[in-house]
């Protein structure tokens, strides 16, 4: 079983990759759709989305060893 302490740890881990690929992403796709916006926009919009992100790995992770600990 990971402890609380990994599970938080990991999820931070994933969710950089996630938020490096999401900035590359943006910066890729926004124009398609006619959204002009700035580097530090990308980067604000990634940081807020990267919050939410971990939140709910951690909870949905937590949820899970608490369901497997049951069984």
């Amino acid at each position: 079983m990971q402890s609380k302490k990994m599970s938080l740890l990991e999820t931070c881990a994933s969710t950089a990759i996630g938020y490096a690929v999401a900035i590359l992403a943006q910066v890729l796709v926004f124009p398609l759709f006619g959204l002009t916006v700035s580097l530090s926009q990308n980067l604000a919009i990634g940081a807020i989305f990267t919050v939410v992100s971990i939140a709910r790995g951690y909870c949905v992770r937590r949820l899970f060893n608490r369901i497997g600990l049951r069984t």
